[in-house]
């Protein structure tokens, strides 16, 4: 009895795993699918300060945006980088350049400008790349980073961060930006270069299939040893 309520609550187990990874297979896909028609679609205006607090991560993280506006002077926060998936033109670790942009009317957003190897971190190094006068925008709307668990603290003295945090970011260096989102730039590409920007590409891993196939091959691997012990056991009886 004991191994029979232990063979069918393992084979229910291992059933159940395999049915969640085929439901996480579909669930990719169709995000893969949304991801890529958004960076597809031609950017929009971006949204006056008035709807950004109507605006909501899943339905418009990735949408292309466009619009005018003023990098602010001499102010930048550098977010350490080993690279990206989805800048696969970003080889090697680097830094990637926040700034604040103030749009017609006054609203700040923060900007990722682009990447910056690591030799490259001192503005000074960069000059030609520093934004001067109104400049058109176009990019990706972001929202922030998590934290891992051994995602390393910020350094705000030394103005090195780990995780992009717009709000962070922008409280502690009194950017007073009221976005709860910053924008990927993927264009004008600087003078010189740097800050380097880039258009974002999908490139999430997708490898469910392999995982329903691993769960389900187990529960029929385990329910067949069952059925020998089992056809052994009433033979000897």
């Amino acid at each position: 009895m004991v191994p029979t309520l232990f063979a069918l609550a393992a084979i229910s187990l291992l059933i159940g795993f395999g049915k969640w990874q085929m439901d996480r297979k579909v669930w990719k896909e169709n995000l893969i699918l949304s991801l890529n028609t958004r960076l597809a679609g031609p950017p929009k205006d971006l949204a006056p300060r008035a709807d950004w607090p109507r605006l909501e991560q899943d339905r418009d993280e990735f949408t292309r945006v466009t619009f005018p506006a003023e990098f602010i002077e001499g102010e930048e926060a550098l977010v350490y980088t080993a690279g990206s998936p989805l800048r696969p033109d970003v080889k090697g670790p680097g830094y990637w350049v926040l700034s604040p942009a103030r749009l017609p009317g006054g609203s700040v957003v923060i900007v990722n400008r682009g990447f910056v190897p690591v030799d490259r971190k001192d503005p000074s190094t960069r000059t030609l790349g520093a934004p001067r006068g109104i400049v058109d925008v176009t990019g990706v709307m972001r929202w922030t980073e998590p934290r891992g668990t051994f995602t390393p603290a910020d350094d705000v003295t030394g103005n090195l961060w780990y995780v992009r945090d717009p709000q962070a970011i922008s409280d502690a260096k009194k950017w007073m930006s009221a976005a709860p989102f910053y924008i990927d730039q993927e264009s004008p590409v600087p003078p010189g270069g740097l800050p380097l920007p880039g258009k974002l590409e999908v490139n999430l891993p997708n490898n469910h299939l392999q995982y329903v196939v691993t769960w389900f091959g187990l529960a029929l691997a385990l329910a067949g040893v069952y059925l020998v012990w089992l056809v052994g056991r009433l033979r000897r009886r």
